[in-house]
C-alpha cells in the first residue's frame, strides 16, 4: 500500500509559535510511519519556511527547533503532498490564511475550512454569528482602535468615535465588574486582562490594542470552566466534558503553560444533564460556524443559575498527548494515534 504524503506544518508567525512547536512535535512523534510519508515543515516567527526533522522527543516551551533546508519555493514544495496537517495556533495559521493557500493549491488539509477558521479566530464575529443561533454568551462591548482614538460599535454596528476616557466611562456604565478585555484575534489568552475596577480599564484596553485593533470587552461570568472536544464533518461526535482549574485569577497564557498548579479534571464532576447540554451546544456551535474536522468548544457553567455560556471555540486546539483536546478524546475511548488517523481521514 502506497504511503500518504503528509505534510505537518508547525511554528508560525503568531504569538503562539512556541505552543505550536510543542503540538507539532507531539503529532510528528506519534504518526504511523507505515501509513504516512511524513514531511515536517517549520515556519519561524518571521514567516520563513524550513524543512524540519521528526524530533526524538516533544519540544519544550521555547526550545530551539531543529531544521534542515530553507524552503525556497513554498508552493511547489506543498504541491507534492497529498494532505497537510497545519498544527498552527493563532494568527496566520488558525485564522483561514494557511487554509486559503491550501485551497488555492487544491491540497486536502486537516481541520476547519477558510470561513470557520477565520470567523472562529475572531472573537467579535464569533459572537455576532452565534447570537443568531441563540447561543448564550457573556454581555459585551466591541471597540476598535484607530490612529485618532477609539470607536465604540453598538449591537447594530453603528460607530461612535470616542476618547479613551469617554470609552472607559461608557463601558463601566454598561458592564459590571469584573470585566475581561481581549484582543479580538489572539489565542492562548495572549493580551487578555481581567479588570476588577474602572481605574484599570484604560490600561487593559491599551494593552489589548497592542495585539489587535479590534477589542472585545466582556462582562465576567462567575462559573466553572468546562470544555468539550468535537470531531467530524457532517456527523459530529462530542467527547465527554472536562474542567479547567486555573491556578491564576483566570486561565492566562502563564497559567496554561508555566504554572504547575493549573490542572484539568477529565471527566468533569458535573451532573449528567449539564454534560449532555454542553455536548449538544458544542455540536451546534461547530455546525453553525460550518466547522469541519475538529475543534474544542469552551464554556462557563454558572451553577447557581444553571446557565451555560459559550466562552470560545478553538479550531486547532493544543495537540500534545497531554493537551485537553486529545485527553478528552482519550477519555471517550479514542486514543492519540487513532485520533491522528481520524482527523487526517476527515481532511477535505
Amino acid at each position: 500500500m502506497e504511503k500518504i504524503k503528509l505534510g505537518v506544518i508547525f511554528g508560525g508567525m503568531s504569538t503562539e509559535n512556541e505552543v505550536s512547536v510543542i503540538s507539532g512535535s507531539s503529532v510528528l512523534l506519534n504518526l504511523n510511519r507505515e501509513k504516512y510519508e511524513i514531511y515536517p515543515i517549520y515556519i519561524d516567527k518571521n514567516g520563513k519556511w524550513f524543512e524540519g526533522i521528526i524530533p526524538t522527543k516533544i519540544y519544550e516551551l521555547g526550545e530551539k527547533v531543529q531544521v534542515r533546508n530553507k524552503i525556497v519555493n513554498v508552493m511547489e514544495y506543498l504541491k507534492k503532498l497529498d494532505i497537510v496537517f497545519p498544527v498552527l495556533h493563532g494568527l496566520y495559521g488558525e485564522d483561514g490564511t494557511i487554509q486559503g493557500l491550501l485551497e488555492l493549491l487544491q491540497i486536502k488539509y486537516v481541520g476547519c475550512k477558510v470561513l470557520a477558521s477565520s470567523v472562529s479566530m475572531d472573537k467579535v464575529y464569533t459572537k455576532v454569528i452565534l447570537e443568531k443561533a441563540n447561543i448564550k454568551q457573556a454581555k459585551s462591548e466591541y471597540l476598535r482602535k484607530t490612529s485618532e482614538g477609539y470607536i465604540l460599535i453598538d449591537a447594530q454596528f453603528n460607530e461612535k468615535k470616542m476618547k479613551i476616557k469617554e470609552l472607559v466611562n461608557e463601558i463601566a456604565k454598561n458592564l459590571e465588574f469584573p470585566i475581561f478585555v481581549k484582543p479580538s484575534n489572539s489565542g492562548s489568552s495572549v493580551g487578555i486582562t481581567k479588570v476588577t475596577k474602572k481605574e484599570e480599564l484604560e490600561q487593559a484596553i491599551e494593552f489589548a490594542s497592542k495585539y489587535d485593533n479590534k477589542i472585545l470587552v466582556e462582562q465576567g461570568i462567575k462559573g466553572r470552566e468546562l470544555e468539550c472536544a468535537v470531531l467530524g464533518n457532517e456527523e459530529i461526535f462530542a467527547s465527554c466534558v472536562g474542567e479547567v482549574k486555573s491556578a491564576d485569577v483566570f486561565y492566562s497564557y502563564d497559567a496554561k503553560y508555566n504554572n504547575q498548579e493549573s490542572r484539568t479534571e477529565i471527566p468533569a464532576n458535573i451532573p449528567e444533564e449539564v454534560e449532555e447540554r454542553i455536548k449538544k451546544i458544542a455540536k451546534k456551535v461547530f455546525k453553525t460556524l460550518d466547522g469541519k474536522g475538529l475543534a474544542r468548544v469552551d464554556f462557563f457553567w454558572d451553577e447557581e443559575k444553571n446557565e451555560i455560556y459559550l466562552n470560545e471555540i478553538n479550531t486547532m486546539p493544543g495537540f500534545t498527548t497531554i493537551s485537553m483536546y486529545p485527553k478528552l478524546m482519550e477519555e471517550s475511548k479514542i486514543g492519540y494515534g487513532e485520533l491522528l488517523d481520524k482527523v487526517i481521514e476527515l481532511a477535505k
